[in-house]
């Protein structure tokens, strides 16, 4: 069985049906016809589908939510509000271009990987090949974008004062407060075993050896990328990436931009590993490429050397003969974190402080060494693995502080006010941007639904 945080991912991208936007009919054993999809609604130039809907309402379920009729009204509502961005967005000819449609697909379906456990249970649930997925989809995921920058442009100078967030916060009912979770800010100190030069050698001799193998037309890059690359992602389609400038990391983007199609660069160094890139189009920012990425392995000895260092740190903090503050600048060489005392950004928020309701979903690692430490106590040295840089490397880490349960309040919780005002006004902004446009856009709903109770005035 799916989690509810897979299906959820899975039916944002859009993947929930893989049948074509259109009517479908099929023929019954009396000769009859029986429609199993049809246009329940239009807005603008725009269809929703039954099918639609009953995805939106897939969705709603692996929230938790009761399926009742209003639910479904509410369901159907969202789908037209946003159909009705889209419209404009054609209106307005928003622009999203086929670079940023293939990095988001990319990024997405990296995503669901690995929440469903690899690109092979990817395409046995669709019952489709990764290519196949991503062809049928490209549409889906273009429309969605562009109602995102539709919406993004509507709401693009909303701003809030600090008397605006205070006259929000007041005008909440006092019992209707929301109750702030426990949570925990994070720091750590991180060390990586050292890779010797001789390490780096083979895997660089490796990559010109199969570059110049390229070259001579002896072997195919696409099938190199596909036995050898350890970017998994990219290489179960022979090492193919799909960008647009600014989305990969600097070296790796001026050496794709550097080629003619193609043309196979030189061995390139990334905070990843190494790479031979070969560039297959471009059109403007957008560029399609495939690469080969190779680490150098890391041995027994160097490992144990990164641990050895992480007990010295770990037993001058012990015996007080450090701060914690010196220690990071003494030991730590994770460069995010080196410069600001060691504190970890939790990913999803871009704030300092962890929920510690959801921590473990989102860094199972940090949960297991941080679970029974008390605040400013520091865990023992245990091995960490980097998922973003690809790299391991020994840690510690401590607990700078943590907050109790408690009902929200502008002193402690002012950030959290401040997006929920800037939230609460861009709403406000949308209903007037909706109650406006549908005056002047042709709108269709089935009779079935007219009886909805409805936020905007569709009718």
């Amino acid at each position: 069985m799916l989690k509810k945080s897979t299906l959820l991912l899975i039916i944002s991208l859009g993947l929930a049906s893989l049948s074509n936007a259109q009517i479908i009919t099929e023929e019954s054993s009396s000769l009859s016809r029986k429609i199993i999809d049809q246009i329940i609604a239009q807005v603008g130039s725009v269809p929703i589908l039954l099918s639609d809907l009953e995805n939106q309402k897939i969705q709603y379920k692996s929230e938790g939510r009761e399926i009742n009729a209003q639910m479904s009204c509410l369901a159907l509502e969202e789908l037209m509000y946003q159909k009705l961005l889209l419209n404009q967005a054609k209106l307005d000819s928003v622009s999203i271009t086929d670079g940023q449609v293939n990095a988001e697909m990319e990024n997405r379906l990296r995503t669901i990987e690995y929440q469903i456990g690899g690109r092979e249970k990817l395409e046995e649930f669709y019952g489709k090949t990764y290519v196949q997925i991503k062809d049928e989809f490209r549409d889906v995921i273009r429309d969605r974008m562009m109602a995102q920058e539709m919406e993004r442009q509507i709401t693009f100078d909303v701003e809030v004062s600090p008397k605006e967030v205070e006259q929000f916060f007041q005008s909440i009912p006092t019992d209707s407060v929301p109750l702030i979770n426990e949570s925990i800010a994070i720091q750590q100190i991180v060390v990586y075993p050292k890779i010797t030069q001789e390490s780096r050698n083979e895997v660089i001799e490796k990559l010109n050896q199969w570059r110049q193998d390229v070259i001579d037309e002896k072997r195919s890059f696409s099938m190199l990328a596909t036995l050898n690359s350890e970017d998994l992602g990219s290489a179960r389609d022979g090492g193919k990436l799909e960008a647009t400038r600014g989305m990969m990391v600097k070296p790796f983007e001026a050496a794709a931009f550097s080629l003619q199609p193609g043309e196979v660069s030189e061995v390139v160094e990334t905070q990843f590993g190494y790479h031979i890139i070969q560039l297959i189009s471009r059109t403007g920012d957008d560029y399609v490429a495939r690469h080969i990425l190779l680490t150098p392995e890391v041995g027994r000895k160097e490992i144990g050397e990164a641990a050895a260092i992480m007990d010295e740190c770990y037993g001058r903090l012990k015996k007080h003969e450090i701060t914690w503050e010196q220690a990071v600048l003494e030991y730590s060489e994770d460069e995010e974190t080196r410069q600001n005392q060691g504190s970890v950004t939790n990913p999803y928020t871009g704030e300092l402080y962890w929920d510690i309701a959801n921590i473990n979903e989102i860094d199972p690692q940090i949960f297991g060494l941080i679970n029974y430490l008390d605040v400013g106590e520091v865990s023992r040295p245990d091995m960490y693995s980097d998922m973003m840089k690809r790299q391991d490397g020994v840690r510690i880490v401590r607990i700078k502080d943590r907050t109790e349960p408690h009902r929200a309040n502008l002193k402690d919780d002012y950030n959290f006010i401040k997006q929920a005002a800037e939230s609460n006004k861009k709403g406000n902004i949308i209903e007037e941007w909706v109650n406006d446009k549908v005056k002047k856009t042709y709108i269709r709903i089935d009779e079935e639904y007219e009886n909805c109770s409805f936020t905007y005035k569709w009718k």
